[in-house]
This record gives structure tokens, sequence and C-alpha cells, in this order.
């Protein structure tokens, strides 16, 4: 298969990767994971052994003529812990690698058959000025959409480029996701 780049030259790519059939189930499925694993899931309270103090016990047992207690940190205690807390809640979801890989692969091929994925040679910044990157996007007629711009390696110049147009972004290949992929008009 070939990838056409920016200035309508082709480059040859495996098949294995861009002809795989999309599977939407699974991508679906990964999507979701990703996206759930990204949740935080922060709320918490504290329950009778989480509260501090409470160590001995605030009265004796018997004589006192009042209710026995063990610690001051019961439920029942003002100031003691709740009875029943809720913990943080941990929200990702277990995906293979295999099947994380293969969702990936049927993203790249469909991107691929919608002529959404564009070769083009690393441009080359003197210094992270916005400037020079627009005028590489409008070199190679890519200003009017969302874009994803994959390296091998982060270059600082690129990405500081970049950071400042809307709808750009710069990833390395260990950073990009199923997400990344999905919510980018264009991959370059």
């Amino acid at each position: 298969m070939k990838i056409t780049t920016a200035n309508k030259k082709s480059i040859e790519v495996s098949d294995s990767t861009f002809s795989a059939p999309f599977n939407e189930a699974l991508v679906h499925q990964v999507v979701n994971a990703v996206l759930s694993g990204a949740r935080s899931g922060t709320k918490a309270q504290k329950n009778r052994s989480q509260v501090s103090g409470g160590g001995a016990k605030p009265w004796r047992q018997k004589g006192t003529g009042r209710a026995r207690a063990g610690t001051i940190r019961s439920p029942l205690w003002r100031g003691g812990g709740v009875a029943f807390a809720s913990s943080n809640r941990d929200y990702s979801k277990k995906i293979n690698k295999k099947m994380y890989r293969a969702a990936i692969r049927s993203i790249l091929s469909e991107l691929y058959r919608q002529e959404r994925i564009v070769a083009l040679a690393k441009p080359t910044l003197k210094a992270p000025k916005t400037k020079e990157m627009v005028k590489v996007l409008k070199e190679n007629k890519l200003e009017q959409e969302s874009i994803l711009f994959i390296l091998d390696e982060i270059d600082l110049n690129l990405h500081l480029s970049a950071r400042n147009i809307p709808n750009v972004e710069v990833a390395t290949v260990k950073e990009i996701n199923p997400v990344l992929l999905l919510r980018s008009d264009r991959v370059v």
C-alpha cells in the first residue's frame, strides 16, 4: 500500500497495518477503556479505622451509669468515622494488549481508507515560533483542520511552536491512543 505525502509523493507502508477491517465494537470497547482510565474517582470519607485518635476506652466498662463505649471514633460519636464510608473508585478497565493493538490497526486502516492520514517529512523549525508552524501548516494545506502530528521522538521546537495553535496536537509514537487518533481530522 502507498500513502501519499503532502507534496504528492508516495511511500510504501505495511499491508498488515493499513488493510485491517474496521471493527467498530472493538474500537468502541478500547476507547471506552481509555476514557474510563482517565477518570479520577476521588470521593471518599473516613471510616472508623481511618479517623485519628481513639486509642483508649473513653471510660471504664462498668459502674459509671453511662452506656459502654470502646472508642471515641465510633460512628455514633461526633468526630467519629462514617458508618458506611465511600472509598476512592477505580474506573479503569482491563484491555488485552492484542485487543489494543488490533484497535489501533483498525483505526489506522480506517484513517487510510478515508484519506485522513498524511505522510510528511519532519518539519525542521529553527526556533520555537508559532508563526513558523503556521507557515508549515499553510504550505501543506493543513490549516483548516484539527491535526495530530505523530513523531518518533519529541522535537521541542515543534512541540513549543504547535502548542499555541488551536486544534493542533503533537505526540510521540508512545503517547498515541485511540481517542487521540479518532478526534483528529488529519493524522500527520
